[in-house]
């Protein structure tokens, strides 16, 4: 998902429903970026703070226990999300508004109803990535 979404050292990630926050772990280590997961479950938000501590990017991930609906995203250059398709529509506004023109958004397995993807990949894994670029307004 990073490699699709050309993540750099200048690039703030933003996963969205973060889990054990894997996600903003690696683009700190690998890829130089900083990075936020959103999750709503306070057990997971716990679990990837401490993982950040042992993996040495704690000064450049941050965790939020909190309704990825209602979180400020702004900030966000990518995010990345593996969320349903259902809540990928309920979501889709949000990403439009709030995202800056430019800003890439990468989706495991599911798209954004009839928003065509610029690109489409088949994982390692078999699973399908989609990246998509906020248009300007």
């Amino acid at each position: 998902m990073l490699r699709l979404a050309g993540v750099g050292p200048g690039d703030v990630v933003y996963d969205l429903g973060s889990g054990d926050g894997r996600i903003v772990i690696i683009a700190a280590q690998k890829y130089g970026a900083r990075g936020v997961g959103i999750e709503l479950v306070p057990r997971l938000v716990e679990m990837s703070r401490e993982l950040a501590r042992e993996g040495e990017v704690e000064d450049r991930v941050t965790f939020v226990e909190g309704d990825l609906f209602t979180a400020d995203i702004s900030e966000a250059t990518v995010v990345t999300l593996y969320l349903s398709p259902g809540i990928n529509r309920r979501l889709l506004p949000k990403l439009k508004t709030e995202l800056r023109p430019g800003a890439r958004i990468v989706s495991r397995q599911f798209r954004f109803g009839s928003w065509l993807p610029d690109a489409a990949i088949r994982a390692e894994d078999g699973t399908d990535l989609f990246l998509w670029t906020v248009p300007s307004r």
